[in-house]
């Protein structure tokens, strides 16, 4: 090999190797290491056979009926919901363990008639510290603060809805002091 062939040789090496650096070289040569993206691999549903066993052709362009969208895989596997988007029934033993201690298994069934009676207490603590005193000022006697009566409003918004009144329709009902 006469000189020339030899530096012919080491140049062509250091072009390639100057390439090779390069990434759209290394895409190209094959040289980078393709990793699919974690959050867009999803898995593919089994096939199932119907229960008649007759098979039913596919309507083209029809989605799977089998497969669900990655958002309903994430929210059944977060919170235990099934492929309908129903919520589980069965309550594991850690569940039922933390309802007992935080007093769930306990449930006041006349939660809602405490609450109101609360609230009708303390309609006086809404007024003014000087309305409390001294009563009327100035012929005002509206309180700070007013109480919204739960029943009546709720009665409202129902009629609302059957009449197609938008909620804001209407004065809100309030415990009167």
């Amino acid at each position: 090999m006469n000189s020339t062939m030899k530096i012919r040789i080491v140049l062509s090496a250091l072009c390639v190797c100057g390439l090779a650096a390069c990434s759209s070289t290394k895409e190209t040569l094959g040289l980078n290491k393709q990793v699919p993206d974690e959050f867009q691999v999803v898995k593919r549903a089994p096939l199932s056979v119907p229960p008649d066993y007759v098979l039913r052709p596919p309507r083209p362009g029809a989605a799977r009926p089998q497969e669900q969208t990655t958002a309903n895989e994430a929210a059944a596997t977060i919170f235990g919901q099934d492929a309908v988007g129903g919520g589980s029934d069965v309550v594991t033993s850690g569940e039922a363990a933390l309802l007992s201690r935080a007093g769930g298994d306990n449930i006041d069934p006349n939660i809602r008639n405490r609450v109101d009676s609360e609230t009708a207490e303390m309609v006086d603590r809404n007024k003014p510290v000087a309305k409390k005193l001294l009563g009327k000022l100035g012929g005002a006697d509206e309180a700070s603060a007013s109480v919204v009566d739960a029943k009546a409003e709720a009665e409202r918004l129902q009629d609302n809805a059957q009449a197609g009144k938008p909620v804001t329709a209407g004065e809100t009902p309030s415990i009167e002091q």
